[in-house]
């Protein structure tokens, strides 16, 4: 209870200073708006912000979140009017509003490089007492991936809780999920989803208990325990494991089945998970594919960086607007941004024509079979009426697609949700048809009817022969598990592209990670299809999306961050990338899904993330707190935005730095198109030696057609006392002789070896041409 003598101290202050709220009328539209505010601008008759903000800015009922670790502020539900009033305060640093965020929905741990006797598990003992904080949909806590048998007890730094709530109790924690906390203020006041959600068990938990399945699948693929006889539905049957068995899991819901994430509940789960002791924090979200705003004005980013300046490192997925360019998300340097591949299994399913043709596609179908048996095939397309060819809600006419084998076109609606669709209208089976945007990347679905995914070519023969053949048929044939698919990996076709539609002076994604009908550990709330329909219950799921991939390279962290438990974020992302793979199985250039082409580096960034090197890389890229201030500063940004970011005042130099000179593993150079002649930039980098202490690396150029790439020095000579040494890369082209490829730039790179083979330390460079606003 407050004292006399404080609650007669907020009467003076109430009555010298006007209250910033006005009360609300019936006209005015309520939201919620994030508060960023000079931290050190509280008057001292304030105990805590807290107390600020309550009483200068919003009435305390109104105030969802405070910030005070990663980020200084608070979050509240306000008019635009009100808004507007305390952004014009001078302590308040910047005001924006609360935004909906999405989900960017056994083998691959082996594919990734790990082996069970030697290499980087062995080395970090699994990962074991690195912490991961997961921001996701919760976790299923009983499912045998989060067991802590043989664990050891919770690492002494841990300073955070498991929060009890609906059918969630601090029992359900153990040594292995040692944290869960829950964040739905921001989601319960938002407008869009229509006040404070569903929570009676079936559709949604107001605890950490995950109703959705994302947040099990990503937590056990980061770090799931051994799991024996693991499948989904008879596929992918074997052993499960997550990248870092031993390490362990913090889970923060953020993310609510259904109405998806909100800005100023991320914002304070970052603040949770700093200051609960995390190591490595995973974030498979992000907003709408290529739109991106200013880091200041970026929750994650802003989040990110509050985690990062403090040695956390921050795994965040690239999003699922592939395979078009400058669809990646998740943008800010200090942030890994990761991609999404395939791996070397498939789970191919093949129609069967009636003119005895065939063509093969992908299905997690495990119902009864068709048993070869031909069904009446039908296009609801041909009628004209695009609903119909989409397979949309309530858009089929039973008279003409029962007890036929039905093609859907693939968008506007979830694909398991089309089969839905069409086993309501009396379909048989489906065929999903690829269009354009999607081409010929496909993934697995769990459908609740027999179906199969095909590609854009395929799905054209399919229809040109039913066009052509007046009573056409067809039948579906489910083939199960298939290992040792080649080529493998290949980049999805779903997967975030560059450019970097933010800075074109930083390479995204950084590299890309197992994405690809993965399976891992899968909630009891919700059937494999995540239909509310399907009343099936598995233990693993198979999903795919660049959320998959995030978790392999969290995941890595952990190793990497046991392994050397000194490293900054910026080294091990560094090892990371430098070792990533651009080779697949077969020893050729990784191809793209989506046109069956050689990929680049816009695609994979540095590569696929090959752990078995990444333990011992040689040379490594750090970057400091002041390294990124001073790229803030390169780009542009203002004292104040910079604070936003940083918390603490910035100080630019004064002279401004260069951006491209970020000490990043990868070098965007961009040109302006408007320039004729030679042209040249210069890119500072610096490399720290971590590998043998004498040692002399020498620099290997590969330059694109129409560029020169010139690096000086081109051998690099480590000793004891000489442990960091710098070079200059130097770009050069001629915008009248560069031949751009369709994603408009041309790629190369840089690698400097140790000269016994151990050691290749690769970078990839980006060459483009950009027309200046």
């Amino acid at each position: 209870m407050a004292s006399p003598i404080l609650l007669f101290l907020f009467s003076i202050f109430l009555y010298s200073f006007p209250h910033l709220i006005q009360s609300l009328t019936a006209d005015q539209t309520v939201q919620t708006f994030i508060i960023r505010v000079d931290s050190q601008s509280k008057p001292s008759v304030f105990p805590t912000h807290y107390h600020w903000y309550a009483s200068e800015f919003a009435d305390p009922p109104r105030i969802l979140h405070t910030y005070d670790t990663v980020f200084h502020g608070f979050s509240a539900s306000l008019t635009q009017s009100e808004a507007d009033t305390i952004g014009k305060n001078p302590s308040v640093l910047a005001v924006f509003e609360d935004r909906r965020r999405e989900l960017h929905t056994t083998r691959s741990p082996q594919f990734l490089g790990l082996r069970n006797q030697r290499g980087l598990w062995s080395d970090s003992d699994y990962g074991s007492d690195v912490i991961i904080g997961l921001l996701d949909t919760g976790i299923w806590p009983e499912r045998r991936s989060f067991s802590d048998r043989n664990l050891g007890p919770v690492p002494s730094r841990w300073k955070g809780a498991c929060q009890a709530g609906e059918k969630f109790t601090v029992q359900n924690c153990n040594r292995k999920l040692i944290g869960a906390k829950f964040f739905s203020k921001g989601h319960d006041a938002s407008a869009s989803v229509g006040g404070p959600m569903v929570s009676n068990g079936t559709v949604e938990y107001r605890s950490p208990r995950d109703a959705d399945g994302h947040g099990t699948h990503t937590a056990s693929t980061a770090a799931g325990r051994y799991v024996f006889q693991a499948n989904m539905s008879g596929y992918a049957s074997g052993i499960a494991k997550g990248v870092a068995p031993k390490a362990r899991l913090a889970v923060y819901k953020v993310c609510w089945k259904n109405s998806g994430c909100f800005d100023s509940d991320i914002l304070s789960a970052f603040d949770a998970a700093v200051k609960d002791g995390v190591d490595v924090i995973s974030i498979s979200i992000g907003g709408s594919d290529g739109v991106s705003s200013p880091y200041y004005l970026d929750p994650i980013a802003i989040g990110s960086y509050g985690a990062v300046s403090r040695g956390i490192f921050v795994s965040s997925s690239a999003g699922n607007g592939g395979p078009d360019v400058m669809t990646v998300t998740n943008l800010a340097p200090w942030l890994t941004t990761v991609g999404a591949g395939t791996i070397d299994r498939n789970f191919p399913a093949v129609i069967k024509l009636g003119n005895g043709k065939q063509f093969s596609g992908v299905s997690l179908y495990a119902g009864a079979p068709i048993h070869g048996k031909m069904y009446p095939l039908v296009y609801p397309g041909k009628s004209g009426v695009l609903a119909a060819s989409l397979c949309m809600e309530n858009s089929l006419d039973p008279n003409v697609v029962r007890g036929k084998i039905v093609i859907c076109d693939r968008g506007s609606s979830a694909r398991v949700a089309k089969g839905l669709e069409v086993k309501k209208a009396g379909g048989v089976g489906m065929i999903l048809a690829n269009g354009m945007s999607a081409g010929e990347g496909l993934v697995g679905d769990a459908h609740i009817l027999p179906a199969c995914s095909i590609g854009v070519n395929e799905g054209d023969l399919v229809k040109k022969y039913l066009s052509s053949t007046p009573n056409p048929t067809a039948t579906i044939d489910f083939q199960g598990t298939l290992l040792g698919i080649k080529p493998a990996p290949i980049v999805a076709s779903f997967s975030g592209r560059g450019l970097n539609g933010l800075d074109p002076n930083i390479l995204k994604p950084d590299l890309i990670a197992p994405g690809v009908n993965i399976l891992a550990a899968w909630t009891d709330a919700i059937g494999p299809s995540g239909l509310d329909s399907d009343t099936r219950r598995t233990e693993f799921s198979i999903l795919s999306g660049t959320s998959m991939a995030c978790p392999h390279v969290s995941g890595a962290a952990a190793l990497l961050k046991s392994a050397h438990p000194n490293w900054s974020p910026a080294m091990i992302r560094s090892a990371l990338m430098t070792t990533a793979n651009v080779l697949d199985n077969r020893n050729q250039p990784m191809m793209d899904e989506a046109n069956g082409k050689p990929s680049t580096p816009y695609g994979f960034g540095a590569g696929h993330v090959n752990l078995g090197q990444a333990m011992d890389p040689g040379l490594v890229y750090d970057i400091t707190n002041v390294d990124y201030v001073n790229f803030l500063c390169g780009v542009g940004y203002g004292l104040k935005e910079i604070q936003i970011i940083t918390k603490s005042v910035a100080r630019c130099p004064r002279k401004k730095p260069l951006a491209e000179n970020l000490n990043y593993p990868s070098i965007a150079a961009w040109f302006s198109s408007a320039k004729v002649g030679a042209i040249s930039k210069n890119f500072l980098r610096t490399v720290t030696n971590v590998g043998e202490v004498n040692a002399v690396y020498t620099v290997k150029v590969e330059s694109p057609k129409g560029v020169t790439i010139v690096v000086k020095p081109t051998k690099l000579a480590f000793t004891a006392a000489v442990k960091k040494l710098s070079y200059v890369v130097t770009v050069t082209t001629d915008s009248k002789n560069l031949v751009l490829d369709d994603s408009g730039a041309v790629f190369g790179s840089i690698s400097w070896s140790d000269g016994v083979g151990k050691h290749v330390v690769r970078s990839p460079i980006v060459v483009t041409l950009l027309t200046p606003l």
